[in-house]
C-alpha cells in the first residue's frame, strides 16, 4: 500500500544557503505522483521531481532541478515524508531554497503527523521495483577515506560515523533500524551543525547566509557556542538524517544495512545512483 499525506500544511522560514524567507505548502498527491517540488513564485510554475535524475548539485546541501529550476537543502523535509512513509506528495514552495526551521526535522515530522495519511487505493497505486528489492551484494562509493556502503541485510538499518579534529565532536557513531527505533524521536530532532572557524569563508563562498545560531549547532575548537545539544551524539545523528534524506530520491529504500563513514551529501547521492544502476 501507498499513501499520500491526509491534508495540507505550511511552513515557513529562512533557507540556510540563500538567506531568504521561503513558505512551503505540503499538498496530497495522487499514486504515481511521487514525491515533487513545484516552484509557485516562476511564471510556469515549473515541476521538480524528488528522484536522482534530478539531482543538481550537493555543496553542503542537495539541489534538484527540473523544467529550468532548482530547489536547494531538500533533504530535512524528504527525509521526514520518507520516513513517515509518505510515498506521494506535492511541495509547493515560492522560492528556491527550503526552509531550514530549526535545523532539524522535527519541525517536518510534527507536521506531517498533524496532517496524517491516507492509503492509496491497491487498485490505483502504481508498483515499483523498490516496493520488493534487496541489496543482493555489497555496493560501495569512496572518496579517501570517506565512504558510503550498502550490504545486503535482513532488515533495513542505517549506520554512520563521523570523525572530526573538533574537541566537542571528535568520534562519533550510531546505528538506526526503522523497525525498532522511531525517526520522529531518535534522529528528526538532530541539527545541522557547523564549526565557528569555518564560517567566514563560507559565508563570503555565498553559503549558510541564512545559518545562525538558533538553527545550527556551532562549535569552536573546544565547546559548543550554543549548548545544550539534544543528544550526546547529536552531530552523528544529523549526519544519518541527511544520508536518509539523500537515498529517499531512490523512491523506495531498497532492503540492507546503509553503512556511512565522514560521507557527504555528494557521496550520499553517488551511492543512491551505484544501487539505482543495479535495481
Amino acid at each position: 500500500m501507498e499513501r499520500t499525506i491526509g491534508e495540507s500544511f505550511v511552513r515557513s522560514g529562512v533557507g540556510l544557503h540563500s538567506g531568504h524567507k521561503t513558505t512551503v505548502r505540503v499538498l496530497p498527491a495522487p499514486s504515481g505522483a511521487g514525491r515533487y517540488f513545484v516552484r509557485t513564485d516562476l511564471p510556469q510554475k515549473p515541476k521538480i521531481p524528488a528522484c536522482l535524475p534530478s539531482v543538481a548539485q550537493t555543496a553542503l546541501s542537495t539541489e534538484l532541478e527540473g523544467e529550468g529550476a532548482t530547489i536547494r537543502t531538500v533533504e530535512h523535509l524528504l527525509a521526514a515524508l520518507a520516513a513517515s512513509g509518505i510515498d506521494h506528495a506535492c511541495i509547493e514552495v515560492d522560492g528556491g531554497e527550503i526552509p531550514l526551521l530549526d535545523g532539524s526535522a522535527r519541525n517536518w515530522m510534527e507536521a506531517i503527523a498533524a496532517a496524517g495519511f491516507r492509503d492509496l487505493s491497491p487498485e490505483t497505486s502504481v508498483k515499483t521495483n523498490l516496493n520488493v528489492v534487496e541489496i543482493r551484494e555489497p555496493i560501495s562509493v569512496q572518496e579517501g577515506d570517506a565512504f558510503v556502503t550498502a550490504m545486503p541485510a535482513r532488515e533495513t538499518r542505517f549506520t554512520y560515523g563521523i570523525d572530526f579534529s573538533y574537541a566537542p565532536i571528535g568520534n562519533q557513531w550510531y546505528s538506526w533500524n526503522p523497525e525498532v527505533e522511531d525517526f520522529a524521536g531518535a534522529i528528526a530532532p538532530a541539527r545541522t551543525f557547523g564549526f565557528a572557524d569555518q564560517i567566514e569563508r563560507l559565508r563570503q563562498g555565498g553559503l549558510i547566509k541564512g545559518g545562525s545560531l538558533d538553527n545550527a549547532l556551532v562549535c569552536d575548537t573546544e565547546k559548543w557556542l550554543n549548548p545544550p545539544l539534544r543528544f550526546a551524539n547529536e552531530p552523528v545523528r544529523h549526519k544519518l538524517l541527511d544520508l536518509v534524506g539523500d537515498l529517499s530520491l531512490l523512491g523506495k529504500w531498497p532492503r540492507g544495512h546503509f553503512l556511512a563513514y565522514k560521507a557527504s551529501h555528494h557521496l550520499h547521492v553517488r551511492l543512491a545512483k551505484a544501487i539505482a544502476q543495479c535495481l
